[in-house]
C-alpha cells in the first residue's frame, strides 16, 4: 500500500525535473547564442544613461573582472527574460491535468497576457522612465561633480528597476484572478480608490530607488493600470467559484 501511494509522488517528481530540465536548455540555448553579443548588450542597455553623461565623461568598472563579468551577467539575465514564454509553457504543462477544465481555459491566457504585460513594464521602463529619470539625475549633479557609473552598480540599478516595472504591470492580473475566485468585487476596489492612490505610491517608494522621481513614474502607470484591471474585472465576478461548485456537482462534464 506505502508503495502504491509513492508512485503518483514519484510520477510527479520525474514530471517536475523534465520540465525543470526543459527550462535550463533553453535558458542554455538563448544564452549561447548571446554571449557572443554580450558587451553590445551591456552597450544597449547602458545607452539611456550613457546619452544623458557630459562630453568626455564615461562609465567605469572599479573592480578588475567586471568588464568581463558584468556583460556575461547581463546576457544571463536577459536569457532568462527571453526564454520567459517557455518557461511559462513548461509550467503550464506541469499544472494543467491537476486544473479544473474551466481554470485550464482562464490560466493559458492569464499566462500569455502577463507575460506581455512583464515584458511592457520592461520596454515602459526603458523607453519612458530612463531618458527622463537619467536626464533630470544628470541635469542637477552639482556643479564639479563628474558622473561616472560603475558598471555594475549601474547594472544593478537597471535590473531593480526593471523588474519593479515588470511586476508592477501585472496589477490587472492580480485583480481579474481577485474578482475570478470571489473574493473581491470591482465595486469593492472602485470604494478604495484613495487607498490604491496611496498605495501605489508606497509600493513606488519601496520597489524603487530612493529618488521621488522613479517612485512617481511607477506609481502613475501602476494606478493607471489598477483601473484597466477594474474595468476588465467586471466580466468575470465569481466566475471561478461557480465553476468549481458547478464541476463538483457534476464531476463527469
Amino acid at each position: 500500500m506505502a508503495v502504491e501511494d509513492t508512485q503518483p509522488l514519484i510520477s510527479h517528481l520525474i514530471e517536475l525535473r523534465k520540465r525543470l530540465l526543459n527550462c535550463i536548455i533553453a535558458v542554455f540555448v538563448i544564452f549561447l547564442c548571446l554571449v557572443y553579443f554580450a558587451n553590445d548588450i551591456y552597450h544597449a542597455v547602458a545607452s539611456p544613461l550613457i546619452s544623458q553623461m557630459p562630453v568626455g565623461a564615461s562609465m567605469i568598472a572599479t573592480d578588475v573582472a567586471s568588464p568581463f563579468f558584468t556583460p556575461i551577467k547581463l546576457t544571463i539575465i536577459v536569457s532568462v527574460f527571453l526564454a520567459v514564454p517557455v518557461i511559462l509553457y513548461q509550467v503550464w504543462a506541469f499544472v494543467a491535468p491537476a486544473l479544473y477544465r474551466h481554470e485550464r481555459r482562464l490560466v493559458m491566457p492569464l499566462l500569455f497576457s502577463s507575460t506581455l504585460l512583464f515584458y511592457v513594464g520592461v520596454a515602459f521602463a526603458y523607453f519612458i522612465v530612463f531618458p527622463l529619470a537619467f536626464g533630470f539625475f544628470a541635469k542637477t549633479a552639482p556643479q564639479g561633480v563628474t558622473i561616472a557609473t560603475d558598471i555594475t552598480n549601474y547594472l544593478d540599478f537597471v535590473m531593480t528597476i526593471f523588474m519593479a516595472f515588470g511586476v508592477a504591470f501585472e496589477v490587472p492580473i492580480a485583480i481579474v484572478l481577485l474578482c475570478w475566485t470571489g473574493i473581491t468585487t470591482p465595486e469593492d476596489l472602485k470604494k478604495k480608490r484613495p487607498y490604491i492612490l496611496v498605495g501605489a505610491f508606497v509600493v513606488g517608494m519601496l520597489l524603487t530607488p530612493p529618488d521621488v522621481f522613479s517612485q512617481t513614474l511607477l506609481a502613475i502607470p501602476m494606478y493607471c493600470l489598477f483601473e484597466v484591471g477594474v474595468f476588465f474585472s467586471r466580466y468575470y465576478v465569481g466566475k471561478g467559484r461557480k465553476a468549481v461548485d458547478g464541476e463538483e456537482q457534476n464531476p463527469e462534464s
